[in-house]
């Protein structure tokens, strides 16, 4: 399984000797750090063991001005190894290293006791007490301290020996297979252009895959691969790997952005995170403080909301929503780090929840679907995680193509989860071409919406048999996409909670029902029309007897329109129900044995007059009785 070592510890205690004496490659690649003596930028190398092990290797800078180099290198790494000088003892960035590590989820790890021939062998066994006594209560709490000298080469086969046995024990940590490369460092070569370098933190890249760079959204091509020095057709999980890009400037790129597949990612100006305050932080984080947040390989500005209080306290965790300047992109489980800006130190860390945070009341339901989320991340529970993130998206629901970001899971856990939900009832596939689930709570409240709305249509018709789905479609659905808003009027007519007729829906039990002057009115309209047959009255020589105008008379029109009794062949004129399926079925008779027919045709059967018949003929093609070709009709069908 390839791993990645990461070094850390106060400066000039010899991370970068070590490396060099470990696996006979320089870190130090900078002339100002050859200069000055010091690691300014982050260094990689790998460390070949017996067996046929290797690793990656990420040396990152000690100096606290540099600390943010350290986050980006040790945001990928699998265990680390802590360096502590037998001359100095603990120093203050071995502490926030170490609490750094503790921040990103790094739960392994071993110390070498660095630079073991500068003191005296009492000395150099009091320093691996007090480094030991200070490690409990840490990730590193019974971990080996191996003293070294770098220089002499004592101590050197012992911590290789350390390192090997630590790292055939560690077990496979990454839980998704979805590619992603936080970028670290960009350049370019000759001959090849733009190389970016990065810790292939999930899934794999082959040769001559499209990637598209976030958060600008560019794409490229994969030209070449290389991984621990070696040029690969295929770079996996878990291992250092520099990518040469076609299509893309070297200035377009920096650190922090990240290397995905299309359509993988999603980027969002906010995420909810649970965060932990340091029990060492000087002070409380307040609600709305801007912080130096750190993610992966990147360092932005962000603003902290805390959703159930104003502040968080040293030791304490709580869920939050981390907004920045810009949409980012991230993945559920990522680990972050937070900074303060005076006095610039680590305060806090913790894991996103959710990589596309919408707006959440505080102290409402929706924090409590977080903190219930946060439980079941921790516990591995995958089948709650996507229960959970799925109420967190309400009644839009999430598509299969944006599960893996927002659970963090791979493929196969996901789409076991999907099966076990979908079999018990706790969330629907509401669109099979778009894969699209939806919530029991979202779907509860979806079908909440369409009852409301028919309730409401009902009280202001109460004439009318129910609701076309012309007006359900402008008014409660106006804002739902049309697949889910039929998925749920269909589950609802199944739970005989609505009924359907023809194009209408109602609530199941309701009847259409007319006050006397109403009764009247309709029984009037319907009379004058069945009466007119195939010449059917004007529209005013129906309204004026019964001294109404056709505003006021509009409901009962429609009404009857709905429930299939009139039909309307334009504006003012309509036909009784009757009288248009003796005109259909004698149209239908004709074209079946004719094949075509004109106005002149469509009148002579028919015996309708002009007035009437080019309307009709217009009407039957809107019906899709028939359609016309050129000045003639045949049937639709044909």
């Amino acid at each position: 399984m390839p791993l990645i070592m990461g070094t850390a510890g106060h400066i000039d205690h010899g991370k970068t000797t070590l490396v060099k004496a470990l696996t006979g490659i320089d870190c130090d690649r900078l002339a100002e750090e050859k200069e000055r003596g010091i690691t300014i930028e982050l260094g990689f190398a790998h460390l070949d063991l017996a067996g046929g092990m290797r690793l990656g290797v990420v040396d990152v800078p000690g100096h606290e001005r540099f600390v943010k180099n350290m986050v980006a290198g040790a945001a990928g790494i699998d265990f680390v190894l802590l360096t502590v000088a037998a001359d100095e003892g603990i120093m203050p960035q071995t502490r926030e290293h170490l609490e750094i590590c503790s921040l990103l989820g790094v739960r392994h790890g071993l110390v070498a006791l660095t630079k073991a021939d500068m003191v005296e062998q009492d000395w150099l066994e009091m320093a691996q007490e007090e480094v030991a006594s200070y490690m409990n209560g840490t990730f590193l709490e019974g971990a080996p301290v191996v003293p070294v000298s770098a220089r002499t080469g004592v101590g050197l086969d012992n911590l290789r020996a350390a390192i090997r046995t630590l790292a055939s024990g560690l077990e496979e940590r990454r839980t998704t297979d979805l590619f992603r490369l936080p970028v670290d460092r960009v350049f370019s070569m000759k001959g090849f252009g733009t190389v970016v370098t990065g810790t292939l933190v999930a899934g794999s890249v082959r040769l001559g895959e499209d990637v598209v760079v976030h958060p600008r959204g560019l794409e490229a091509k994969v030209r070449g691969l290389q991984s621990h020095g070696e040029q690969v057709e295929e770079a996996l999980a878990g291992r250092r790997t520099a990518v040469n890009l076609q299509g893309v400037d070297v200035t377009a790129l920096e650190r922090g952005d990240v290397l995905a597949r299309p359509g993988t990612l999603f980027l969002a100006p906010a995420w909810d995170v649970e965060l932990t305050c340091l029990s060492s932080a000087p002070r409380s984080l307040k609600h709305r403080k801007e912080i130096h947040f750190h993610h992966a390989s990147r360092e932005v500005l962000a603003r902290v909301y805390f959703l159930d209080r104003d502040e968080l306290k040293p030791g304490e965790t709580a869920v939050c929503q981390m907004r920045f300047a810009e949409a980012l992109p991230a993945v559920c489980g990522d680990r972050v780090v937070a900074r303060s800006f005076s006095p610039l130190r680590t305060i806090a860390g913790g894991v996103v929840l959710n990589p596309v945070a919408g707006k959440i009341r505080r102290r409402s339901s929706g924090v409590e679907t977080l903190q219930a989320l946060a439980v079941a991340l921790a516990g591995g529970d995958g089948p709650e995680r996507v229960r959970l993130r799925l109420e967190l998206a309400g009644s839009t629901g999430v598509t299969l193509a944006e599960l893996p970001a927002f659970t963090g899971l791979g493929r196969k856990a996901l789409e076991s989860a999907l099966a076990e939900l979908s079999a018990k009832g706790n969330i629907f596939l509401t669109d099979k071409e778009e894969r699209r689930y939806l919530s029991e709570s979202g779907f509860a409240n979806l079908a909440a919406g369409l009852e409301a709305f028919l309730s409401r249509y009902h009280k202001r018709h109460p004439d009318r048999a129910g609701a076309p789905r012309s007006e359900i479609a402008s008014g409660w659905a106006k804002d739902v996409p049309s697949r889910l808003a039929h998925f749920v009027a269909e589950r609802l007519i199944k739970r005989k909670r609505l009924e359907a007729e023809g194009d209408m829906l109602r609530l199941s039990g309701h009847e259409a029902s007319l006050a006397e002057d109403q009764a009247a009115l309709r029984a009037a309209i319907l009379s004058a029309y069945e009466n007119g047959g195939m010449t059917p009255p004007n529209l005013k020589d129906v309204l004026e007897p019964l001294n109404v105008t056709f505003k006021q008379a509009a409901g009962t029109f429609k009404a009857l329109q709905d429930e299939g009794v009139l039909a309307r062949v334009k504006e003012d004129m309509f036909f009784h129900a009757s009288a248009m399926r003796s005109i259909i079925d004698s149209v239908r008779n004709f074209l079946e044995q004719g094949g075509e027919m004109g106005p002149p045709e469509f009148k002579e059967l028919t015996g309708l007059s002009r007035k009437f018949a080019i309307p009709v003929m217009e009407y039957l093609d809107r019906e899709k009785i028939t359609v016309r070709v050129g000045d003639k009709r045949r049937l639709r069908r044909a």
